[in-house]
C-alpha cells in the first residue's frame, strides 16, 4: 500500500514538473512571437538577404592648371558563391587560366562552404569581362577602383599612394583622405535557402558618392622640369639624393617638390634596383627600406644649412640694430673662440672688408663677429621669433621638427657655428619658409600644397586658408635682405645663378655632415626672383655629391636654369636686355 502510494505521489511530481516547463515554454514562446517577433522577422530575412558593397570612385587629385595628377583605373574583383556553382570543375580550370593562378588554390576556394570567397582583386578589366562572358553559376565579378598616376614619378612622396582599400597611405593621399575616399554603395540582393539569388525579387541597391577632387599648387610644368634638373645633377655628381623646392614666397603656395630619387607610384612597394641588397631581406628589413624610399627628404629629414643660414644671423642682428652695412671687419682665415681655430673657407682669408662684402663672401669669421656680438639670449630669441621652434605647418604628414642646442648649453663656441648654419639642423622646407619673410616684407607664410575641394560637376565646396604671421622682420629689413642677397648673385659668391636680363637674390652653402671624419658634404642654393618683389623661391639641397662640392658652383647652377625655363612661363618678364 505504501509502495502504491509513493509511486502516485512520483508520478504527480513529475506530472506537475510537466505542468510546469509546458507553461513556461509557451509564456517564452508567447513573449518571442509577440514582443521580439520584429527582432526576429529582420533575422529570418538576413538570412535570406546577401549584401555587396558598391566601391565609390576616389576623388581625382589635379594641379594647379587642372591636370590630372591622380585618378582611377576600373579593375574588377573575382569571387565564388559556394552554393550556387553547378559546375565546379569548369569554374577552377577557367578562373585557374583567365587569372593565371595555381588550380590548387582556385580550389580551395571554390569548395570552402562559406556565403562568398573572394579569389582576386584588382583584376584588369578586360580579364574581369572575359570571366563573366563564360556566364558560370556562382561566379562573380564586381567592378572596382584602383588609384592610377598618370605620370607614374611625378611628385611620387608629394602625392602619396593608397593601399588595397583605396585608402591613403602617405603623403596628400592621407593627408586628404576625408575629401578624397567618397562613401561606399550596397546591393542587397534575395536567395533562397541554397543561397541561390531569387529572380524577380527587386534589389535594394543604395548608390556609392564618388569622393571630391582636390586641387593642389603644385605646376606639372614646374614639377617635371625641376625633377629633371634635380635627376641631371645627382647623375652627374654621383650623389645620394637631391632635394628641389620652388614656392611663392608671398603666400606660401608650393610650386614643386622634388626628392629625387623618387619611386612609381604605380608599383609603391617594388623596391628600387639601386636600394636592393644581394642577400634576401626579410619583411623587416623590407620594410625599412620601403620607409626610406617614400621618405620626402623636403619635410621629412633635418640638415645643416649651412651657408644659407647667414640669412637668418644677418636678419636677426638689422632687427637687433647691432649691426650697420658699413661695419668693417677683418679676416685672417680664421677666427680663434675661447680655445677653437675656426676656420673661413678662404684659408688665405679675405681681408679688410665691410658686412656687404662679408656676405657677397660668405665670409666666416665676418658672421661670427656679428653673431657674438648679438648674444646667445638675443640669438634665440629672434630663432624662437622667425618661426624655426615650431614645424612650419605644411600640409603634409611626418614634418620633422628643428634640433637644436638647450639654451643653457651654448657657449661661445656653440653660437659661434651656429651663426654659419652648424651644430643644429632643420628642415629644407623651415629653412624656405624663413627664407620667404626675410625677403616678401616680413610676413611668415604657411607652405602648403591643398587649394581648394571641387565635387562632382567642378563646384567649389571648400577653399583651404592658411595661417600668416606679420611684421616676423620689418619693412626696413626685408629691403635691405632683398639688396644683400641681390649683391651675392650679381657680385659674390652666387654668381653662377646670375641671369642677364633679371634680378635674381641668393645664398650659396657648403656643410659637413656628421660625422665630420666621413667627409661627406650638402651642397645648396636658395634663390628668388625677381629680388625687389619675389614671386618664386626656389631652394636646392644636394646630399653627397662627389668630386666639386661647392654650393655656389653646382647647386646655384641648377637654380640659374630653372629659373631660366620657369620665369617667363610665369609671365615675369626681363627688365632688360
Amino acid at each position: 500500500m505504501k509502495n502504491k502510494t509513493y509511486n502516485r505521489r512520483k508520478v504527480l511530481i513529475v506530472f506537475s514538473v510537466a505542468i510546469v516547463l509546458l507553461i513556461g515554454l509557451i509564456g517564452r514562446l508567447a513573449y518571442l512571437m509577440i514582443f521580439e517577433a520584429e527582432y526576429y522577422q529582420e533575422k529570418a530575412e538576413q538570412l535570406h538577404e546577401r549584401e555587396r558593397e558598391i566601391k565609390a570612385a576616389r576623388g581625382e587629385i589635379i594641379d594647379a592648371n587642372g591636370v590630372v595628377l591622380a585618378t582611377n583605373k576600373t579593375v574588377c574583383t573575382i569571387s565564388v558563391i559556394h552554393s550556387q556553382i553547378t559546375d565546379a570543375e569548369t569554374v577552377i580550370k577557367v578562373l585557374s587560366e583567365e587569372l593565371e593562378m595555381d588550380e590548387m588554390t582556385i580550389r580551395q576556394k571554390v569548395e570552402k562552404v562559406s556565403s562568398r570567397e573572394k579569389i582576386k582583386t584588382n583584376v584588369d578589366k578586360a580579364i574581369g569581362d572575359r570571366i563573366r562572358e563564360y556566364e558560370l553559376d556562382g561566379v562573380k565579378v564586381d567592378e572596382d577602383y584602383k588609384r592610377y598616376y598618370p605620370y607614374n614619378e611625378l611628385a611620387s612622396k608629394v602625392l602619396g599612394f593608397t593601399g588595397g582599400d583605396n585608402q591613403g597611405i602617405i603623403g596628400l593621399e592621407v593627408k586628404y583622405e576625408d575629401y578624397l575616399k567618397g562613401q561606399n554603395g550596397t546591393i542587397l540582393t534575395t536567395t533562397d535557402a541554397r543561397g541561390i539569388e531569387l529572380e524577380g525579387i527587386a534589389e535594394d541597391r543604395v548608390e556609392a558618392i564618388p569622393g571630391n577632387t582636390l586641387q593642389i599648387s603644385i605646376d606639372y610644368n614646374i614639377q617635371m622640369y625641376a625633377q629633371q634638373m634635380a635627376e641631371k645633377v645627382m647623375e652627374e655628381k654621383q650623389a645620394d639624393k637631391v632635394s628641389v623646392l620652388l614656392m611663392n614666397p608671398q603666400n606660401g603656395e608650393i610650386m614643386a617638390m622634388v626628392n629625387v630619387p623618387e619611386f612609381n607610384l604605380n608599383e609603391p612597394f617594388s623596391l628600387e634596383p639601386l636600394q636592393l641588397t644581394e642577400e634576401p631581406v626579410d619583411d623587416e628589413e623590407k620594410q625599412d627600406l620601403l620607409n626610406q624610399m617614400w621618405r620626402n627628404s623636403c619635410i621629412n629629414d633635418t640638415y645643416e644649412p649651412g651657408s644659407t643660414f647667414k640669412t637668418f644671423t644677418t636678419a636677426a642682428c638689422l632687427e637687433a640694430g647691432t649691426l650697420e652695412l658699413n661695419d668693417a671687419f677683418f679676416c685672417p682665415g680664421y677666427r680663434i673662440v675661447e680655445d677653437r681655430r675656426i676656420r673661413c673657407h678662404k684659408v688665405g682669408g679675405h681681408g679688410s672688408e665691410t658686412f656687404v662684402e662679408g656676405i657677397q663672401n660668405s665670409c666666416n669669421p665676418v658672421f661670427m663677429d656679428i653673431g657674438l656680438e648679438l648674444g646667445v639670449e638675443k640669438f634665440y630669441k629672434y630663432f624662437k621669433e622667425f618661426g624655426l621652434m615650431n614645424k612650419t605647418g605644411v600640409d603634409l604628414p611626418g614634418e620633422a621638427g628643428t634640433i637644436m642646442h638647450k639654451q643653457e648649453n651654448v657657449g661661445q663656441v656653440e653660437l659661434a657655428t651656429m651663426t654659419f648654419g652648424q651644430s643644429f639642423q632643420i628642415t629644407p622646407i623651415q629653412l624656405a619658409t624663413m627664407v620667404s619673410s626675410f625677403v616678401n616684407g616680413g610676413t611668415r607664410v604657411t607652405p602648403h600644397l591643398g587649394v581648394r575641394v571641387m565635387d562632382a560637376e567642378g563646384e567649389t565646396v571648400k577653399t583651404f586658408t592658411y595661417k600668416e604671421e606679420k611684421n616676423i622682420v620689418s619693412n626696413e629689413t626685408s629691403e635691405t635682405m632683398q639688396m644683400l642677397l641681390e649683391s651675392v648673385i650679381s657680385e659674390g659668391s652666387g654668381s653662377k645663378a646670375y641671369i642677364e636680363g633679371y634680378e635674381i637674390g641668393g645664398k650659396t652653402a657648403t656643410s659637413q655632415t656628421l660625422p665630420r671624419s666621413a667627409n661627406k658634404y650638402i651642397s645648396s642654393f636658395i634663390g628668388f626672383a625677381p629680388a625687389d618683389d619675389p614671386k618664386v623661391l626656389a631652394l636646392v639641397v644636394i646630399h653627397n655629391p662627389q668630386g666639386i662640392y661647392y654650393g655656389g658652383t653646382i647647386a646655384a647652377p641648377v637654380v640659374r636654369t630653372i629659373f631660366e625655363n620657369i620665369l617667363p612661363y610665369l609671365g615675369i618678364e626681363k627688365v632688360s636686355e
